[in-house]
């Protein structure tokens, strides 16, 4: 036996119960996984299957960029973003509907032909027996939606019809046949195909080609074989593997031979618009060459740098000369101030760097004779015939001297004059010098421009021709398309059974967790025993089903006989522990919080289970507002007298409000002796409904009932009315010895265990001890079965026919 007032809850994680709850409930887990292997199944059986079909490219457009569009791009036309794609560019311009539209319409993909069949229905590619030929043109075609059925007859005939299920018109091979798409002719093409396709049908689908170029730009997949590649890796899934090869291949053709025709378009208009632009430089280049002419012509020069270094050196000798006359010019006109301003016979300057001569030996002779006539004055006076002689050649070589200097200062002024003006004119040539070299180099700038583009025009001209006769495909082909593997890589039977097994295992597994998270109920006694902690839960009775015996019988050996007879054993443990000798301590209040949970159930049952160890037991219905004891015992029971025997008066009518009300009774008018399943036992059935039953209820006599019945019985179990219901229970709590409060698994919620809790704490309930009820059987302790084997043995669903 096994009490709860020791047991402490740990806090840390019960794994074993965590397993637990999902072990027990292993049905579900096998019969999701069954299912979803069965769907598993299923699909894969009537799931067409796909083949892979993959190819390999290299991009040469990457290594060498093409001569056409370097010609733009050295012209400044384009830029370098322009003329270098990326890998993601080049995977766009493959996928692009204008490639597959070429494509579509290369192989036919617009018109395709099934054979049906019961379940699926299969793709003649290139392989159908017939030829169909339409009247209309290609564009009509192209862009049409159509379907029609058609049933082989014989080798020569066939039916025709817009629907499956028909009306079906019969035609002759050759025959036109009428359509909203124009009319259609049908030819054979296979003979033996068509004899082995008599009786069979089959369906023509017309589908715009735009459509079908969609679908397959949205199913073929493009992508670099590794990073920083240029190799492209093609891949395509369909159910013909042929089909696919077939679409890959010439997608690889259409796109390098619309890359070829694109270059040469490049070339060719690089070409033209090379020439047109020869034309127009030509003729600025012949103008600038004339403007160059005219402007040496009208300066009347050959070459500017040359004349000004002569301009420069012709200068500056000039210059020199000026300089050395304009020096001679001061000192001549020096001397003559000087000359003019002497008043006696005073001695002159000579040798003063004049280049006239006279004047030179005129000042010599002058100076000679004016030292000697002051030697001769030293010894004779003024009037000395030799001093006047003197002073008369004096004054004739002073008159000549001035003559001397204003001829020559005459002279040199002319000559300055003279080589002032060449040094002008000079000057001004090179001052102009500068002027006239930047125009030219303005002209030449031009000239040279104009001359370098024109040439390099000409250069780029044999490139565009030599590209446009060279242009060559933006692909190599690296792996041709091949088919992957040896089977269909679609349904991937696997892959398909490991998700059905993860979702067969996670479907129950995801329910069963977010149930018992959002559980917010009792679901057996261990959940109950966390909550209640030191308060003992004698046992949880298991879930039986209505066709099952609700009253236990003697020789019983059911789960929930063996549950109630544990129940029994705790119970005696809890009463012979705490027996106080004053009282007899085995009057037994069986309650609950609500209506429902099996408080009736358990209170009867558990007054039969200590019936039949030969105990004396009365059952007294206390819930006197919602009686049900008397349903319990209707059938299978018989009334007894004090003998044993049966009595004749029958079942009394009287019962607890009867006593409590009617004080001339007594006791033993109200207690019924029944024989329930060969077992004695004394009730006493709750009698009429009261209009004031907490009233009755706080009578007198019912303490005086309890304390005779206690004297005479050895367990008085008492069905009390719920406690959250109404407060029938609290008033007669006082008299019980022990309380059994009962919840029942999936409907008493958690959080009302508090309140039984809260009352024992009050002291408002005495012994205060749970029971778990209505427990669902993977639920159970001890493996969810009692007995260890003892019990009886129920047949399992599986062994039916043994």
């Amino acid at each position: 036996m096994e009490l709860n007032s020791d047991t402490t809850v740990a806090n840390s994680f019960d794994f074993k119960g965590f397993i637990k709850t999902y072990t027990k409930n292993w049905k579900w887990f096998f019969f999701t996984l069954v299912s979803f292997l069965v769907l598993a199944f299923v699909f894969i059986r009537y799931t067409q299957p796909q083949y892979a079909a993959e190819a390999r490219v290299q991009i040469l457009e990457g290594k060498n960029a093409s001569a056409e569009l370097s010609a733009f791009q050295d012209l400044g036309v384009l830029s370098n973003n322009t003329m270098t794609s990326g890998i993601e560019d080049e995977i766009l311009g493959f996928k692009s509907r204008a490639n597959l539209i070429e494509v579509v319409q290369a192989l036919n993909l617009n018109i395709r032909v099934d054979a049906l069949g019961k379940i699926l229905n299969s793709e003649l590619y290139n392989s159908a027996p017939f030829k169909i030929n339409f009247i209309a043109s290609d564009s009509i075609i192209q862009n049409s939606s159509f379907q029609f059925f058609m049933e082989f007859s014989s080798e020569n005939t066939f039916s025709y019809a817009t629907q499956e299920e028909g009306p079906f018109k019969a035609y002759s091979f050759g025959s036109n046949i009428a359509s909203p798409i124009g009319d259609i002719v049908i030819t054979p093409d296979d003979i033996k195909g068509l004899q082995s396709s008599i009786g069979k049908q089959f369906k023509v689908s017309i589908t715009p080609v735009i459509a079908v170029a969609q679908s397959y730009q949205n199913r073929i997949v493009i992508a670099p074989l590794e990073k920083s590649t240029t190799i492209l890796n093609l891949y395509l899934t369909d159910p013909i593997p042929q089909k696919a090869k077939d679409v890959i291949n010439t997608l690889i053709r259409v796109y390098n031979t619309n890359a070829v025709l694109d270059r040469k378009a490049i070339a060719d208009k690089t070409s033209t618009f090379i020439d047109d632009r020869i034309t127009e430089i030509s003729s600025e280049l012949s103008d600038v060459d004339q403007s160059a002419q005219d402007f040496k012509t009208g300066l009347g020069i050959t070459d500017i740098a040359s004349e000004a270094e002569m301009n420069l050196n012709l200068g500056a000798s000039n210059r020199q000369e000026l300089n050395a006359i304009t020096t001679e010019l001061q000192i001549a006109q020096s001397m003559g101030a000087i000359v003019n301003e002497s008043e006696g016979y005073e001695i002159l300057p000579s040798n003063i760097g004049l280049s006239d001569g006279t004047i030179g030996s005129t000042t010599g002779r002058y100076n000679e004779l004016v030292i000697e006539r002051n030697r001769l004055l030293k010894s004779a006076n003024e009037k000395n015939p030799t001093i006047i002689n003197l002073n008369q050649q004096l004054e004739a070589l002073k008159g000549n001297l001035r003559n001397s200097i204003t001829s020559a200062t005459n002279n040199l002024s002319m000559q300055a004059n003279s080589l002032s003006g060449q040094l002008s004119r000079i000057n001004s040539k090179i001052y102009s010098s500068p002027r006239n070299e930047r125009a030219l180099k303005d002209i030449s700038r031009e000239q040279n421009t104009i001359e370098s583009l024109y040439l390099y025009l000409l250069q780029k001209r044999e490139e565009s021709q030599i590209a446009y006769a060279s242009a060559a495909p933006k692909l190599k082909v690296i792996d041709e398309a091949f088919e992957m593997g040896a089977g269909p890589v679609s349904p991937n039977k696997l892959a398909i059974y490991m998700a059905a097994i993860f979702f067969g295992l996670v479907l129950p597994f995801g329910v069963i967790y977010v149930d018992d998270l959002l559980d917010s109920k009792i679901s057996n006694k261990s959940a109950l025993e966390k909550i209640v902690k030191d308060i003992p839960v004698l046992a949880e009775l298991p879930q039986i089903s209505r066709k099952e015996q609700k009253i236990l019988v003697n020789d019983d050996r059911s789960v929930l006989a063996e549950s109630l007879r544990i129940l029994r054993t705790n119970l005696d443990y809890l009463m012979n522990t705490e027996k106080n000798t004053a009282t007899r301590n085995n009057i037994i209040y069986v309650t609950s919080s609500v209506s429902g949970e099996g408080k009736t159930f358990l209170s009867s049952n558990l007054a039969m289970v200590f019936a039949n160890t030969g105990k004396k037991v009365l059952l007294l219905g206390a819930d006197i507002r919602n009686p049900k004891i008397h349903s319990f015992f209707d059938e299978n029971q018989k009334d007894i007298d004090a003998l044993g025997k049966p009595n004749k008066k029958g079942i009394s009518a009287l019962g607890l409000t009867d006593f409590l009300f009617d004080k001339s009774l007594n006791t033993k008018e109200i207690i019924n002796s029944l024989l329930v399943h060969n077992t004695e036992i004394d009730v006493i059935y709750s009698g009429k409904i009261p209009p004031n039953p907490a009233e009755l209820l706080m009578s007198s006599r019912y303490k005086v009932l309890l304390d005779e019945i206690s004297v005479n019985y050895d367990y008085v179990i008492v069905d009390t009315a719920p406690l959250m219901v109404v407060s029938d229970t609290l008033i007669i709590s006082k008299y019980a010895d022990h309380t059994i409060y009962v919840t029942r698994a999936g409907v008493t919620e958690t959080n009302i265990i508090d309140f039984p809790i809260k009352l024992k704490n009050e002291g408002k309930l005495k012994n205060l001890s749970f029971v778990v009820n209505d427990v669902k059987e993977n639920n159970l302790g001890y493996g969810g079965k009692y007995g260890y084997g003892y019990g009886a043995s129920a047949k399992k669903w599986w062994k039916f026919g043994a």
